[in-house]
């Protein structure tokens, strides 16, 4: 894999690294999504940067953070947009590396009119990121104050991720998406914040209620995270520290395009987190952010920059 580029790592924002995928998306909008042996009529379709490690890397940019990026691209056509794109959001790539005869991340992502999604993601670069390539990295995660994770890079990877930051003091974020079973290591983070389906892919159940989040998120919890926030759509976020649990309420808004509103949060809690140090104000504040981006088209975007959070919890 050839070296990367590098740009500026900011000392003065909360330090924020990102572990994850880096897709093109292929988006295509249609009145409906179809059913399984259905056919339907696109509206348009358009390559909009994403995967959800970039996705969450560009929230937190957005939000305030000085961001580093720890990913894969191929050297196909793909590769050099993707990596540009990071490059103008200010976004830190020395640790992000080219596989060689290798296409980069690919995700399709039909939207419907009411702002529901179904992806199918093909990883492309993002398989090749390995642990060895982490192990090999351990310095980009030294002076970072949060790591976050996804799963959409193989879970080895992830987990030698999640491990260096913990030698390094660094607090982790796992984004459990997508829904997948889990190795018990990968529940050693600070921070474990699922959407409902997700969280149900993990513990099993059924999440109908508030009563039914409250009940998983102390599932969830007692599989080793420090926290858990299961994000609950307009509902707002649960979260339980193993101590307290609480739903934290969002705002109201009409969703346009729920597909990066998960990275939005949390792109947010990272940076507020780190800020403040306060979970719950992190959450309050990423509640925003989710609710934002769902109310605009596309991946990236939509991510809402740290002032229209502001303006929407004034």
């Amino acid at each position: 894999m050839s070296s990367p580029v590098t740009t500026t790592h900011e000392r003065s924002k909360p330090k924020i690294a990102v572990l994850g995928s880096i897709n093109m998306d292929l988006v295509i909008r249609c009145d409906q999504l179809p059913r399984p042996g259905e056919t339907v009529s696109a509206r348009s379709m358009s390559e909009v940067p994403g995967g959800k490690g970039a996705n969450q890397a560009v929230a937190a940019a957005r939000c305030g953070g000085a961001v580093r990026m720890i990913g894969c691209v191929g050297d196909d056509g793909f590769g050099q947009k993707l990596l540009n794109n990071l490059l103008n959001e200010s976004i830190d790539c020395s640790a992000v590396l080219t596989a060689q005869a290798c296409e980069s991340g690919l995700a399709i992502v039909s939207v419907e009119n009411s702002g529901e999604n179904a992806i199918i993601v093909i990883p492309g670069a993002n398989a090749r990121l390995s642990a060895e390539d982490i192990q090999r990295a351990e310095s980009a995660f030294a002076d970072c104050d949060v790591l976050m994770v996804q799963l959409e890079t193989p879970q080895p990877t992830v987990l030698a991720g999640i491990q260096a930051a913990k030698r390094a003091g660094v607090k982790v974020i796992l984004d459990p998406a997508p829904a997948a079973t889990l190795s018990d290591e990968l529940f050693d983070v600070d921070l474990i914040c699922p959407n409902e389906s997700e969280a149900t892919a993990i513990v099993g159940g059924r999440l109908e209620s508030i009563e039914d989040a409250a009940e998983i998120a102390k599932r969830l919890h007692a599989k080793g995270p420090a926290a858990v926030a299961i994000t609950l759509a307009a509902r707002g976020t649960m979260l339980y520290d193993g101590a307290t649990i609480e739903l934290i309420p969002s705002i109201k808004v009409d969703a346009v395009d729920t597909t990066a509103a998960g990275d939005a949060f949390a792109g947010a809690v990272a940076v507020r987190w780190a800020a403040t140090g306060s979970l719950r104000q992190a959450i309050q504040w990423a509640n925003l952010a989710g609710a934002l981006a769902a109310s605009r088209a596309g991946a990236q975007p939509s991510l809402p920059a740290r002032q229209q959070i502001d303006s929407a919890s004034s």
